[in-house]
């Protein structure tokens, strides 16, 4: 069972790996502007369905997209609050990161 915290490190490992992959920084820019079908989202980018359907898995499962369908369509769009927890994330080192200096191993 995982622990709040342990869920927590694996949303933000998975949310940075899902950063990671200039394809799916366009579809992310893509989302920012409005929700889109996996259809427009293959014609705006250039590529197959099956390939952005992985894309889209490893984004989904970062959380940083929700998915509606209605019909036979699969809409996408952004998960704001994601993106806020990666934002923290990275305001908390800035905050905090005093470093100290090296002192030697062998002291």
């Amino acid at each position: 069972m995982q622990t709040p915290s342990s869920t927590i490190s694996h949303l933000i490992a998975a949310g940075f790996h899902a950063l990671s992959d200039p394809l799916r920084i366009n579809v992310l820019e893509l989302l920012r502007q409005q929700e889109l079908c996996v259809c427009d989202l293959c014609d705006a980018l250039g590529v197959n369905q099956s390939k952005l359907s992985f894309h889209l898995k490893t984004l989904k499962e970062a959380g940083l997209v929700n998915s509606r369908q209605e019909g036979r369509w699969i809409y996408y769009s952004l998960n704001m609050p994601q993106f806020s927890v990666l934002e923290q994330y990275l305001a908390d080192y800035r905050q905090h990161s005093v470093i100290p200096p090296i002192r030697s191993c062998c002291d």
